[in-house]
């Protein structure tokens, strides 16, 4: 068995949200493990997410340049290697780069995630349609094939992060509660209609200060168009750093997003987070964190039958593109306000 200080190198490498949703586990874990140490391997701009874990060390993989190829990865484990003696590795990610990087590392123990393919393959190919483990549980699972079991059942979340006062002036002065809305996703079929999500703000700032994330030009400018259009809306996009974005959204009193890294950012900081589903469903295991099921809304399935038509919503009939625009601006309005 491990002893006081035992060090475990945590392997999740991209991408935003699948990154988020380890935290709420890593937590979990330090809280019924008191005594182990956990070096993380990831993508330097994720390095915030992990700010108010304890005994928690973190390195950043530079794979398109300095960590590149299979000597970049060589370079890497030495300096991993170096640094830190693992007792175990717990391979989050799974993939190519993660399977050449074990070869090399120094460590007793290796498990890794089982991301359960086949049993999504029969989800999207409609063999089945049931709630599949949640990518949570699956990475709690890779902890217990080490020997530490993890219970998600009772999570404990940060404090609401102090602001600064420049965040301070953008929340507001208290006497209006704060929405976040982040409408955007990779890929349109899990975005809600932006003439509709432009109703739904058009409401919901009457009562409500509204926060708007994103990035990317395109994005920004779509964001501002919808802040110069009303009077209680500010864009934050491009204009935070991650850390301040991360204070910001832990005093949301509501994230309204998209199946989208946004959605288990919100989650991981213990923020109720109302999510809009297109194509994708939450049964494919990707839903936020310790959210009720009926935060989720979904589209029209006896009209778009075939959701989920592929996990990551990249692959959908044309007529699916906006599955999403079924669920009526009432039903997302209401629900905020429901939670509110």
């Amino acid at each position: 068995m491990p002893k006081k200080d035992t060090n475990i190198l945590v392997i999740r490498l991209s991408a935003m949200g699948d990154v988020a949703m380890a935290i709420p586990v890593l937590r979990a874990l330090l809280n019924q493990h008191p005594e182990f140490k956990i070096t993380v391997l990831s993508k330097e701009f994720f390095k915030p997410f992990f700010r108010d874990l304890k005994n928690v060390s973190f390195v950043a993989a530079q794979v398109k340049d300095e960590h590149k190829g299979v000597l970049g990865l060589y370079k890497l484990a030495n300096q991993l290697n170096k640094e830190n003696k693992f007792f175990a590795v717990a391979d989050l990610h799974h993939v190519l780069r993660s399977q050449i990087l074990k070869k090399f590392l120094k460590y007793k123990h290796f498990a890794s995630i089982d991301k359960g393919r086949s049993i999504k393959d029969a989800l999207i190919s409609g063999v089945i349609f049931e709630p599949l483990k949640t990518t949570h549980q699956r990475y709690a699972e890779v902890f217990e094939k080490l020997g530490f079991p993890i219970n998600l059942s009772n999570p404990k979340f940060p404090e609401k992060a102090i602001l600064s006062k420049k965040l301070e002036g953008i929340i507001g002065n208290g006497n209006r509660k704060v929405v976040g809305i982040a409408p955007f996703a990779a890929y349109e079929s899990k975005m809600y209609p932006l003439d509709l999500m432009k109703q739904v703000i058009g409401t919901l700032e009457k009562e409500y200060s509204i926060l708007l994330f994103g990035g990317g030009s395109k994005e920004i400018s779509i964001l501002n168009d919808f802040e110069s259009a009303f009077n209680h809306v500010k864009n934050l996009a491009g204009k935070l750093s991650l850390d301040e974005e991360l204070d910001i959204i832990s005093n949301l009193d509501v994230m309204l997003s998209m199946d989208s890294g946004n959605a288990h950012i919100a989650a991981m900081l213990g923020v109720k987070v109302v999510t809009i589903w297109g194509v994708t469903h939450p049964y494919a295991g990707f839903a936020p964190f310790n959210q009720p099921s009926d935060y989720a809304l979904l589209s029209n399935r006896e009209k778009f039958y075939k959701i989920p038509t592929s996990v990551y919503g990249n692959k959908y009939p044309e007529d699916y593109k906006e599955a999403s625009r079924s669920i009526s601006p009432e039903t997302v309005i209401q629900k905020i306000k429901a939670i509110i």
